[in-house]
Parts: structure tokens; sequence; C-alpha cells
């Protein structure tokens, strides 16, 4: 197949073009240059995918198996694409999110016809806005489109709600014995992703032709409450924590910026059933327990000094945040 990732150099898209090449796939990624391809075998299209009229020359004569595009937010990303790609791929993979399944839920399990519904979250309403246009192309255009939404994908990044993803402030908070706040009682559940893993699923839907039309979630079955989540990470650490439970309602009150990533996604708990695309793709199937993933995470983020970013901001807020709580307390 020949496929082109739009992006392609980020934490779960680097994991699925390894497998992807190792499939014997022809993959090219597009991306601007500033992000240097890591993966052997992958051939590279330098263009901004945000000024279509500068990638005709570099995208002229070729046609696609398969176009995924990594990093689209917006509705008019996607009605970009769609001109850009119309009668050129057979089929086009948008990557959604799982935060865009309906905030509160009405059922524990989620499956692919959750209602998507969040009101707590810009991000999340403009990817469903993205996949309302896409699903209204392949009805009223037949453009050949597969949604993805993953859940919380990790990697290279640092998967825990406050402190952490891009930031190393967490570890180093662990390490130094400073308080470390987990949303709620912590018993909330939970599910985290090995990238890997992701891609055992995702690149069974390349080229999948019966997977055309359809929507599907790519999650682990390992189930964690948070409490756990913290807690794997101090052991992969190899200290013990010193937890702080913080309602979330509190922490977005004081902390305005996290009502999304809170009160739009981690504060409620998220179960999948990933029957769907374990039908599709009969090889899926996740085997990287988390407290197998998170020690691979930190020995990748150990292995080079600039990668353990500590955002200030960060620092400050949390510690503001919890002399905040414990005085009310």
């Amino acid at each position: 197949m020949k496929v082109l990732f739009i992006g392609g150099t980020g934490n779960i898209s680097t994991a699925t073009s390894r497998l992807a090449v190792a499939r014997g796939i022809d993959l090219y990624v597009l991306n601007r240059g500033k992000s240097p391809l890591t993966v052997d075998g992958t051939k590279s299209i330098i263009g901004d995918i945000n000024a279509p009229e500068q990638l005709s020359s570099a995208l002229a004569g070729h046609r696609w198996d398969v176009v995924v595009n990594w990093i689209a937010f917006t509705k008019e990303e996607i009605e970009r694409d769609i001109k850009l790609f119309a009668g050129k791929t057979r089929q086009y993979i948008f990557i959604s999110s799982a935060s865009a399944y309906q905030k509160p839920a009405t059922h524990y399990l989620i499956t692919e016809s959750t209602p998507l519904f969040n009101p707590f979250w810009q991000y999340s309403r403009d990817k469903i806005a993205c996949e309302d246009a896409l699903t209204l192309a392949y009805r009223e255009q037949g453009f050949p489109i597969t949604i993805v939404r993953p859940s919380h994908t990790y990697d290279t990044v640092i998967p825990v709600a406050l402190g952490g993803w891009t930031e190393y402030n967490i570890v180093d908070r662990l390490r130094k014995g400073k308080k470390i706040v987990v949303h709620g009682d912590g018993t909330s559940l939970w599910t985290l992703t090995h990238s890997d893993d992701f891609a055992l699923g995702f690149v069974g839907l390349l080229g999948h032709p019966k997977a055309v039309g359809h929507e599907f979630h790519i999650t682990s079955d390992d189930v964690l409450s948070w409490n756990q989540v913290y807690k794997g990470l101090a052991d992969a650490v190899g200290v013990a924590p010193n937890f702080v439970h913080i309602p979330s309602d509190f922490i977005c009150q004081h902390w305005p910026d996290q009502t999304g990533n809170l009160l739009g996604d981690k504060a409620h708990s998220a179960v999948f059933d990933n029957t769907k695309i374990k039908t599709f793709v009969p090889a899926f199937k996740a085997t990287i327990p988390f407290h197998q993933g998170i020690r691979r995470t930190l020995a990748w983020l150990e292995g080079d000094a600039s990668r353990k970013v500590i955002n200030p901001d960060t620092e400050k807020e949390l510690d503001k945040l919890i002399e905040k709580y414990e005085r009310q307390r």
C-alpha cells in the first residue's frame, strides 16, 4: 500500500509508522521538516498542510491508498482535506478523540455508538465538528472516511492528569518528596493504552475496505483507578508517593485552564468495549500493561536531559492549588 501520514512524528504516530514500515507499507510523511523523521524506511514530503496552495507540486502525481491526518483539529481543516484529497485516496483516516464521547456518561461502558457530546471542552467539540463534516462528505460525496478515536495513549509522554504529558514536573516532584495532586478520590476508572499496542489495531485498519464509513476506538482492556495510575508511576520512579486528593470541581475553580482536561475528560470513568476493532482487526490485542509501559516511557525521557522539561508555571499552579485546598480544609 502507498500511505500518506500528515504529521507522523508524534507520541502515537511514531509507533504506528514503525509498524507500518515493518509490515511493508510504502509510507510517506508530510510535515514541515521541523521534526526529523526517526523511523527508517519512511519517505519525507516537506510541506505545510495549512498552506495547500504550496503543496501542489509536492503532491502532484501522487495517488494514495490511505491518507491519515494526525493533526487535524477543526472543521475548516477537514474541509480543506476533503477538497485536497477527494478522488486521490481510497481511504481517509481522521484521528478524533475519545474525549468526544458523552460527558457525563449515561452508561458505564463506552462503545462506538455512545453519543458524542462534551459541554466542557472546546477541543472535543471541535473534534465532533470534524467528524460531522466527514460523515456528511461520506454520505453526500462518497468521500471514503474512517474515524479513529484514541483515548489516553502514551509512549513518549507521562499519562497523568496534572504535571505530566509533555512535562516532567510530576517525576521531579516525586523524587523530591513533594505532594502529588490526584483529582477526586482517585477511585474513578481510567484506561491507558501504550502507543505500540494502539499501532497494532490502527495498522490493521489501513486499506481495510470494510472499515470505510466506520468509527473505531482502539484502547487497552487494562482498566485502572487513578490511584493505581499514580501509584504505578511512583513505583516506576522508585519512591513512596505523597498524594493529596482534591475534588475536580475545586481544581477547576482555582485552575480554570484544567476544566476541559478534567470535567471534559479525566474526572469521568472511561471503560471501553473494544469488540468492534477486534472484529475488524482480529490480530489486535493490547499486551503492554501500564506498570511495564511507564518504565519504558521513563527510560526514554531520561535518556536525554532535554526531554526532562520542568514547567515553572505548572509547578507554581500545583503548589498554589495544594496550599489553597489545605488552607480551606
